[in-house]
């Protein structure tokens, strides 16, 4: 090998150490960045979910302590980032310059705080969890059934696992990870854009509805593939005429008593809205959206 292509060879072997060359794919170079401390985590996914929409972070490390005990702050942090909180009241238990002051003040503002005593640092159980969840969540799904904890009410729910096997399985001291958390996390996000959508699908719907010639006419939206979208008219012998995502329909008036709206998340059979017309012609509605206590 002559001294030029000696060179050539040193100089290529140099860059390929440092990644430049397009070897950045290689085994060797990707063993040496760091495995975040949950990507075999059974949460893994409901944690990048969080990432991704900015309700939950990481640290400079790529990392989330997932089997850490969520902190009071770090969970309320988290509920203002997903409800999209922008208004404050003051919190004057935490000092100016705290880093969750601004987050308390905005939970404080929304009704997240009632009845729980402030304190970012405190480890949460499930209980303590589990009403910040209900008090955060009130305006889209109202209030938890009275006849269950809170931890039995959000375990019903579906969005906080039961005690192992052998436990009571409302067990409310048990504490709650941030791996568990995350997967809370995710059901609320995801239940407030499943709602929102229903809202749109619902004012869609409402203001295509028109009387003329004796006929309601109007049309089911056609969405986007995530959601059934039905109307139901119950006729005067208490039968069914029934329209679903991107149909039309012309009833006549004397043949229908009321109407109902719905929609459904097509994944998992969620309520995303349902409204209830009972006085035909009249198209005053009733919103009958699930709620906790249902």
């Amino acid at each position: 090998m002559n001294k030029r292509a000696m060179m050539s060879y040193l100089l290529a072997s140099i860059l390929a150490m440092a990644g430049i060359t397009g070897v950045a794919d290689s085994p060797t170079v990707q063993a040496a960045v760091p495995a975040k401390d949950y990507t075999s985590h059974t949460a893994k996914a409901a944690i990048d979910f969080g990432v991704q929409k900015k309700y939950l972070w990481l640290d400079s490390k790529g990392n989330f302590y997932p089997n850490n005990q969520i902190t009071q702050g770090q969970f309320i942090a988290s509920l203002v980032a997903i409800r999209g909180l922008k208004e404050v009241e003051s919190v004057p238990q935490l000092p100016e310059g705290h880093w969750a002051k601004v987050s308390y003040e905005k939970a404080q503002k929304a009704g997240i705080l009632d009845t729980v005593k402030i304190d970012p640092n405190r480890l949460l159980t499930k209980e303590e969890t589990a009403l910040l969840v209900f008090n955060t969540w009130k305006p889209y799904r109202g209030e938890k059934s009275p006849n269950l904890t809170n931890t039995g009410a959000l375990v019903t729910w579906g969005w906080m696992k039961p005690a192992h096997s052998g436990q009571p399985k409302f067990r409310e001291d048990l504490p709650v990870c941030r791996s568990d958390a995350a997967e809370i996390l995710q059901f609320m996000w995801q239940d407030k854009w499943q709602l929102e959508q229903g809202r749109k699908y619902a004012e869609e719907f409402h203001n295509s509805l028109k009387v003329a010639n004796g006929k309601i006419t109007g049309k089911v939206p056609k969405g986007d593939g995530n959601f059934l979208i039905r109307a139901m008219f119950i006729t005067n012998d208490d039968g069914i005429n029934g329209f679903i995502n991107n149909e039309s329909f012309s009833v006549p008036v004397n043949t229908v008593k009321s109407l109902s709206f719905e929609v459904i998340n097509s994944k998992d059979s969620g309520m995303a809205g349902g409204y209830w017309y009972p006085k035909l012609p009249k198209f005053d509605r009733e919103n009958r959206t699930k709620r906790f206590y249902r």
